[in-house]
C-alpha cells in the first residue's frame, strides 16, 4: 500500500472524548463518524479552525450555526464554516459521518 493511502478498519477506529470515531484522514480532510449519538443537552457551542461537511445516516438533530437553528434529517447534509459558531442538539439517535478540511484530529484541533 502506498504511503499516503490509508485504511482503518472498523474496530480499530480510534475514538475521540466527543464520541466520535476517526475514519480515513489524509494531509487535507479526514472523515469521523459519530454513531448512535443519543438525545441529551446541547454539545459545548465551539468555533472551530476547520471547515466541516456531514451527511446524515440516521436520526435527527438541530444544527445552530451562527444564530440560525437548522433541523437535521436522515439523507441530509450540511456545511459549517471555518470558525463559525456552532452547537448541535441530538433528538433522536444520531447517526452522520462527517469530513473535516483540514483534519479535525491534528494538533489537537477537534478537543472539546
Amino acid at each position: 500500500m502506498s504511503e499516503n493511502m490509508d485504511k482503518i478498519k472498523d474496530e480499530s477506529a480510534p475514538r475521540g472524548e466527543m464520541g466520535q470515531r476517526y475514519l480515513a484522514s489524509g494531509e487535507s480532510v479526514s472523515m469521523r463518524l459519530w454513531d448512535s449519538q443519543e438525545p441529551g443537552d446541547p454539545k459545548p457551542e465551539a468555533a472551530r479552525p476547520y471547515e466541516t461537511v456531514g451527511y446524515v445516516i440516521g436520526g435527527r438533530a438541530e444544527l445552530r450555526l451562527e444564530g440560525d437553528s437548522i433541523p437535521l434529517a436522515a439523507g441530509d447534509s450540511w456545511t459549517v464554516p471555518k470558525g463559525a459558531s456552532h452547537t448541535y442538539v441530538i433528538l433522536e439517535p444520531f447517526t452522520a459521518v462527517e469530513a473535516t478540511s483540514p483534519p479535525a484530529e491534528a494538533q489537537g484541533r477537534d478537543e472539546a
